[in-house]
């Protein structure tokens, strides 16, 4: 009897010591998961995860050799050794939207209970997920650095750069390389300036180093702003989509403290990009307003620039990328520190020949209708000089609405339940049609051709 109450009383302390290991274990991983988002700059994570745990993280402290990389770094040599593979830490999911909610599920068939109400859809999700309904994320999807490791800030300008995150590119606009017709120059130059220095960065020290600014002008909708879509697609780069309303505030000293941030946190996640589309907007020639120009607005310009004479004078893989359809009323000292000026003008013949085939081929399907075209290409590409690559996408649609028109009629005199509607077929769209078309379409920036001309010649920098 005796030896049986011994065993009883060491299976009670073989149970109590595995669960005070089990309680150690659990108080130890939340000791290192608070550490590591403290580290990593997630302080409002790291609050609340003290708050909500109810057991005073912060008097805890991790050792110098001990952390969760170490940990999990310790387990995949572990993982690899045994099994001669690393082990999957993230199975892929799936995004599913309905309504306000959405869901992520796991491919295995497990449902998480994550599940929160979208913000901001247009910033959280692609187009593609929205359009779709559901998508794969992108496993290679880049993760961005919480604001909160920034240094040296205080609460107004922290605030102040979690407004420009809300222009950070978090979807990718699915623009490739091979998707822009022509900007061949254009096309070299930002990879000079983005895409080599972070494969080949051995190449570009010293009086190599990359390029800090890029300005591509020319007439309206020649293909500056996809040419920036393709660097936020191909380039890997934090890309900053910036307009006058991210930059210019109502507040007094805001506008130049926006700017500031910008820069800031354009290092912070480097390698970044800056676009700045419509840059006449606000970087226009200081002084050139009637009355003479708000003090603000001079503030603000003079940060801009100075911030901008900073990237030349620094190792940052921050990249300024700017569009103007007005270059001539640029400030010249912006001009200055755009190192490179490249004229995007009109599409060449090939050019225009290669549009029209993409937006018009001999047969596309659209929305379940068959659309054929029978197009003599050489002529229409002749016919349309002096259109850019806009126009051109419009008189296509134009073109192709034409058959698209003479079945309305017969679709609005349709009865439900008629089982004698044939079926939508769509007149084929000729050379004719087309040609009749560009006679009451007309280019829209014809006229401004050589005006750009003019300017390249005084201040091009190819």
């Amino acid at each position: 009897m005796e030896l049986s109450y011994q065993a009883i009383k060491t299976a009670h302390q073989a149970r109590e010591a595995d669960e005070m290991r089990t309680e150690a274990r659990r108080r130890n991983l939340l000791v290192l998961i608070h550490h590591h988002l403290t580290e990593e700059g997630y302080v409002a994570t790291a609050n609340a995860l003290d708050l909500e745990s109810n057991f005073a993280l912060r008097r805890f402290e991790v050792c110098d050799n001990m952390d969760l990389d170490t940990v999990l770094m310790e387990y995949e040599s572990y993982y690899l050794i045994k099994f001669q593979k690393y082990p999957k830490s993230l199975p892929y999911t799936e995004l599913m939207i309905t309504g306000n909610y959405v869901f992520w599920v796991f491919l295995q068939g497990q449902i998480t209970d994550h599940r929160g109400l979208i913000q901001d859809g247009s910033k959280m999700v692609s187009n593609e997920i929205l359009t779709n309904g559901v998508s794969c994320l992108d496993p290679a999807e880049r993760l961005l650095k919480p604001t909160g490791a920034l240094g040296g800030m205080n609460s107004e300008m922290r605030d102040l750069a979690t407004v420009i995150s809300q222009d950070i590119y978090l979807h990718n606009p699915n623009v490739r390389w091979d998707d822009i017709i022509g900007l061949e120059a254009a096309k070299r130059l930002v990879k000079e300036a983005v895409v080599y220095p972070i494969k080949y960065p051995q190449l570009f020290t010293g009086i190599l180093s990359p390029w800090k600014g890029l300005l591509l002008y020319g007439p309206p909708g020649t293909g500056k702003t996809m040419l920036a879509k393709a660097v936020a697609t191909e380039c890997h780069t934090t890309f900053f989509n910036i307009s006058a309303s991210s930059i210019v505030s109502k507040w007094r000293g805001d506008s130049e403290k926006l700017v500031r941030v910008l820069f800031e946190l354009a290092r912070f996640h480097a390698p970044s990009t800056i676009f700045l589309d419509e840059l006449d907007s606000v970087m226009g020639q200081r002084g050139s307003g009637p009355g003479g120009e708000h003090e603000g607005s001079r503030r603000m310009k003079t940060e801009l620039l100075v911030q901008m004479d900073g990237l030349s004078r620094s190792d940052d893989l921050v990249f300024v990328l700017a569009a103007s359809n007005l270059p001539w009323e640029l400030d010249h000292a912006m001009l200055r520190r755009l190192e490179k000026r490249i004229l995007v003008g009109m599409p060449s013949e090939p050019a225009r020949k290669a549009m029209i085939a993409h937006w018009l081929p001999p047969l596309s399907n659209t929305g379940g209708v068959d659309l054929s075209t029978d197009l003599d290409y050489d002529k229409l590409a002749e016919e349309t000089e002096g259109y850019s690559g806009s126009d051109i996408k419009l008189v296509c649609k134009e073109a192709a609405m034409r058959p698209v028109r003479k079945i309305f009629d017969a679709l609005e005199n349709h009865q439900e339940g008629n089982a004698n509607m044939l079926a939508i077929r769509l007149e084929t769209v000729t050379t004719a049609d087309f040609l009749e078309v560009i006679a009451h379409t007309k280019p829209s920036a014809r006229t401004l051709t050589e005006k750009y001309c003019a300017w390249e010649q005084e201040y091009e920098s190819v």
